[in-house]
């Protein structure tokens, strides 16, 4: 077989790699393309939480009517009796003597803020059932709307300070303050709707006082200190009371302005045609005899 030489077969090979290199070069130019990435839609929000999956939860208010007193609106009633009463532990009626002084500086206040038609203090010596039921009696004969639940707890811790040193001395532990009396308590208030048998709020004052004194008469002193945090809680108690107080009268629910009545304008009767002809002219005298 005959072989060409190799000047001559570059010769014939070389058109057609130049007509390869035309083609690419006219052909368009590569670009990156990406294609956009797939979002992910966007979730929706979840629904709210309303039933109550824990099975010890359960009680004997039912579902439906837990989710309707949680839906009503809270706020203070216009022109309403509001009652002041002392209870104790379990919120049972105190049958004891009122002598604190903290539930008439309550009734006071409360009268003098305009939120109430009539503010008084509850006498509990009326005969009534125990717990909510006997509130609510005691409320009934008030015809109050609300009662004020006031209580107050103390706690009391004594102890021997550094002073007991002074026992060697033996005069010394007659007369030197090595008893330490811890007083520790909470002022309360809880404002209870009667017709709803809701709490509306409740508000706590807490207090704490420690002295330093001798073994006399300790049982006193722990009196006289617990008057004196009474005394010094009354003013903070009532400014929290009005203060929830406020908030509950903003709540309420605005009232439909009274619409004004409608303008009524009667009907124009058209007048007859007779009426609405011109008058004939008068005629001259002068003219009226001209031959």
């Amino acid at each position: 077989m005959r072989t060409l030489p190799r000047s001559r077969s570059l010769l014939v090979t070389l058109p057609f790699a130049l007509a390869a290199l035309g083609a690419c070069a006219s052909a368009a130019p590569l670009r990156a393309a990406m294609e956009p990435l797939p979002l992910a839609a966007i979730a929706p929000a979840p629904a709210p939480l309303e039933e109550d999956f824990f099975v010890r939860d359960k009680m004997a208010l039912a579902d439906d009517d837990l989710r309707t007193i949680l839906r009503a609106p809270a706020y203070l009633e216009e022109h309403a009796r509001i009652g002041i009463v002392t209870v104790s532990s379990g919120y049972a009626v105190d049958a004891d003597l009122p002598t604190t002084a903290v539930p008439g500086v309550l009734a006071d206040q409360l009268e003098d803020s305009g939120h109430f038609e009539i503010v008084s203090e509850v006498s509990t010596d009326w005969p009534s059932a125990s717990g909510l039921s006997g509130l609510r009696e005691l409320a009934a004969r008030y015809r109050a709307e609300y009662l004020l639940l006031y209580r107050h707890r103390f706690v009391d811790r004594s102890y021997t300070n550094a002073w007991a040193l002074g026992w060697i001395t033996i005069v010394g532990a007659f007369f030197l303050p090595h008893n330490t009396i811890e007083t520790a308590g909470v002022v309360e208030a809880t404002l209870f709707d009667v017709k709803s048998g809701t709490l509306l709020f409740t508000v706590f004052d807490r207090v704490q006082r420690t002295i330093d004194t001798n073994v006399w008469q300790n049982d006193r002193k722990r009196r006289r200190i617990k008057e004196e945090l009474l005394s010094d809680a009354t003013k903070s108690l009532t400014e929290h009371v009005l203060n929830k107080v406020r908030l509950l009268v903003v709540a309420r629910p605005e009232r439909p302005s009274p619409t004004a009545p409608a303008l009524v304008v009667p009907p124009r009767t058209p007048a007859p045609l007779a009426d609405l002809a011109s008058p004939p002219l008068p005629v001259p005298r002068a003219a009226a005899t001209a031959p």
